[in-house]
């Protein structure tokens, strides 16, 4: 088993000061750490009978490429405004400081497809939760959510009810818990 919390690298106040960013980039460089990764987070879908991975530019399209080829499905960028070149669904919503929006081709999920959403990190949740509503704007059904690192003292995970939640690393202001030991 491999131990996936040797593989975060912890960089205090950055990107601004009483920040911790989780670094996932030496898990990222190490082989034997991203196929571990890539499994676990797979793991509680693989008899989901998914037909799309979707995630939200940019670090989550960096694990949901290999999660659809793990999980025998496709994968779908949502993406922000002016990055897609054909017709759109789209989906703006509220920030803490003004509003975003993602978007998605009309014909990259179609109704009633089963998604699973992916990214690296669940913090507060909005841009997932926001993932989620374009997704069943589309008419597909978000089966899951599926994450390698989860804060859990910021909340995401209770935003994203009902959908079905998954991490793999959770961290919390005390401790540090892993799926994999």
């Amino acid at each position: 088993m491999v131990d996936l919390t040797k593989y975060i690298r912890d960089i205090p106040n950055y990107p601004k000061p009483g920040i911790l960013f989780r670094d996932i980039t030496p898990l990222l460089a190490a082989t034997e750490a991203l196929q571990a990764a890539v499994h676990a987070m797979a793991e509680p879908f693989r008899d989901q009978k998914i037909d799309v991975i979707a995630a939200a530019e940019a670090r989550g399209f960096i694990f949901a490429a290999p999660l659809a080829i793990e999980l025998g499905a496709g994968f779908v960028p949502i993406r922000k405004p002016g990055k897609l070149p054909f017709d759109l669904h789209s989906f703006a919503y509220e920030l803490e400081y003004g509003t975003d929006e993602l978007q998605i081709h009309i014909d990259g999920v179609t109704p009633g497809q089963r998604v699973l959403l992916v990214d690296d990190l669940l913090a507060t949740g909005g841009t997932m939760e926001a993932c989620c509503r374009l997704l069943e704007k589309c008419e597909a059904e978000v089966v899951g959510c599926s994450f390698l690192i989860h804060l859990v003292q910021l909340g995401g995970a209770e935003r994203l009810q009902p959908h079905k939640v998954h991490s793999v690393l959770s961290y919390d202001e005390d401790e540090i818990e892993s799926e994999l030991g």
